[in-house]
């Protein structure tokens, strides 16, 4: 059956080197939308720096109240959560705002992904768990925290004196994004499977994908593994 507990990650350093050029490069992502470099652009880099650095917190938090550790890999994952949270809300919200936003994007994507464990969906790459939840939650918030600024919103968000009907545009729109996402991605899904095949079968994920589909591995060298020099035979 599917592992009830997480696998131990193998190569933090390049975990944290991929999470740092995913934070860098998100700046484009964000800022460069604003398509010049105006207070617009300014308010969504700093917002995007912000909401990250909270959205870490937030996930270590919870690793440190759930099992008593705080990790690189959470401060990677939260990092990453983050800036998927912050994206749909970077010109919306005040840097207060996107405090608040990346904390609560970290604590409930944190809590998303340890439930793969629970009900034991495959999900390698947690994007049910920092994709899914982390842009619900920038759609949503966007409707509680939006202040008006000029070139982004022209409506304040709840807590901010608006009232309730941007947020349920934002939910409305986030349905819909959804429902749209879930037919593509099934129809795409379907025509890998009726073709070159959807999943590998389970031999073939114990041997390793890359030595079934390419017939190389990362760690030749490494004792313990396939066509290490360190064994001998018999």
């Amino acid at each position: 059956g599917w592992k009830k507990d997480p696998m131990r990650p193998h190569n933090l350093p390049f975990v944290l080197l991929g999470a740092g050029l995913l934070w860098f490069g998100w700046f484009g992502f964000n800022a460069g939308s604003a398509v010049g470099a105006n207070g617009l652009a300014g308010l969504a880099f700093v917002n995007t720096v912000v909401a990250t650095a909270a959205a870490i917190v937030g996930w270590l938090a919870y690793d440190f109240l759930k099992e008593g550790k705080a990790t690189s890999l959470g401060a990677a994952s939260g990092a990453v959560a983050g800036l998927v949270a912050i994206t749909p809300a970077a010109s919306a919200v005040s840097p207060l705002g996107s405090i608040v936003l990346g904390i609560i994007a970290g604590v409930l994507c944190a809590a998303a992904v340890s439930l793969k464990y629970r009900f034991g969906f495959d999900d390698s790459l947690d994007v049910v768990g920092v994709h899914l939840v982390g842009g619900l939650v920038g759609t949503l918030l966007i409707g509680l925290l939006a202040t008006k600024n000029p070139g982004g919103v022209s409506v304040d968000g709840l807590f901010y004196g608006g009232n309730a009907d941007q947020l349920g545009k934002q939910a409305v729109a986030a349905v819909a994004v959804l429902a749209y996402s879930f037919v593509l991605t099934y129809i795409i899904g379907k025509l890998i499977d009726v073709t070159i095949g959807f999943r590998l079968d389970e031999e073939s994920e114990v041997t390793g994908i890359d030595q079934v589909e390419h017939l190389e591995s990362a760690y030749d060298y490494a004792g313990g593994t396939g066509g290490s020099p360190f064994k001998t035979g018999v």
